[in-house]
């Protein structure tokens, strides 16, 4: 149970997950979701050059069984190193930003994934629901 203590550490984002976990619908929730920065985890083959250009972004895609293909992001690096202790470099991304560039593939998004209020979106959920003007 979370106590006054550590609703203190939550971010804006983590409580737009909590809120969406109760109502799927709920715009407010989706508009803070896609307003806020997620890590987005660089992957190990990239380069500096690579890791530190702005105008690139590599996703990481990692496979879930059943051979769904996703993106894992995260709201803060704790919740980051719960499911990818081994990731060392991250690049900071506006979600709404990233959504309205999601490949039109069947690629999914999973924010948080290894949390009690984890999300994930197909790919067009992605476009319809985060992506902001």
């Amino acid at each position: 149970m979370d106590t006054p203590a550590n609703d203190n550490h939550t971010t804006p984002a983590q409580r737009a997950l909590d809120a969406l976990a109760l109502n799927t619908e709920d715009s407010t929730a989706l508009d803070t979701l896609a307003s806020s920065d997620v890590l987005v985890p660089v992957p190990d083959d990239a380069g500096d050059e690579e890791a530190a250009d702005p105008g690139a972004l590599a996703l990481p895609v990692l496979e879930e069984p059943g051979g769904e293909s996703v993106v894992p992001v995260f709201t803060s690096e704790l919740e980051m190193a719960g499911l990818l202790p081994f990731v060392s470099r991250y690049r900071l991304v506006p979600l709404g930003a990233l959504a309205a560039q999601w490949p039109a593939d069947d690629l999914s998004l999973t924010i948080d994934g290894s949390s009690a209020h984890r999300l994930t979106l197909t790919s067009e959920g992605v476009r319809t629901l985060l992506a902001r003007p």
